[in-house]
């Protein structure tokens, strides 16, 4: 792993379990280029009355422990980001029908969105963070949930649209973390990564990791 402005580090590696370019450029705003990239392939569907901050915990949970078996001595650190309106789970957008209900229904009103981190350690330990964030969105006319669509960035999103793209300008209110919203709360994430060992904020060790020589995947 490099920490940017660092040097050289005896520390395990540091895998992130996402897919999401979004994610691996948030870690690079803080200086942290992973050592391995190893989306975890789960089935994201909500549980029985399953509400969704418990949804949130469980998926980036099991995501950190499944490639945390990948990667035996490395440091793992998984995120997953809900939309809820109320108790309903927001799904991610595959077509632009299920993106216009979305859009329709987060039309106006406010609604949460829950990022949950895991960070699986070397030693089998697995900490927790979540981050509850407000957003809420103008009353979208039928022209801007057109236009909106048409720009795709819809696609894949939870809750139909990425608050890093033209959605911003839909936005009137945002109460909590903005990088949590995108999908990884920066501040928790660095507050996860500094316990274990990895000085994100200051550049210099904070721990004593566990030297562990990993086979990492690309």
């Amino acid at each position: 792993m490099n920490v940017a402005g660092s040097g050289p580090l005896a520390l395990p590696p540091l895998v992130l379990a996402s897919a999401s370019p979004r994610r691996l450029a948030l870690l690079s705003q803080i200086g942290l280029v992973p050592d391995a990239v190893d989306p975890a392939d789960i089935d994201e569907t909500p549980g029985r009355a399953e509400l969704p901050e418990a949804h949130a915990v469980r998926l980036a949970e099991a995501k950190a422990r499944l490639v945390a078996s990948r990667h035996p001595g490395a440091l793992v650190l998984a995120a997953d980001t809900v939309v809820a309106c109320g108790r309903r789970i927001l799904p991610k957008a595959e077509d632009a029908a299920t993106a216009r209900q979305c859009l329709a229904l987060l039309s106006g009103r406010r609604h949460r969105v829950i990022t949950a981190l895991a960070l699986a350690r070397p030693d089998g330990r697995l900490t927790e963070r979540r981050v509850i964030s407000t957003v809420a969105f103008k009353v979208l006319s039928a022209p801007e949930i057109e236009a909106y669509l048409a720009s795709g960035e819809w696609q894949g999103k939870a809750g139909g649209y990425a608050i890093q793209g033209r959605a911003a300008s839909l936005v009137r209110f945002l109460s909590g973390s903005y990088s949590a919203v995108v999908g990884l709360p920066l501040f928790e994430t660095a507050s996860l990564l500094e316990a274990a060992g990895i000085a994100v904020r200051t550049g210099l060790r904070t721990g004593v990791p566990t030297e562990v020589r990993a086979e990492g995947r690309t």
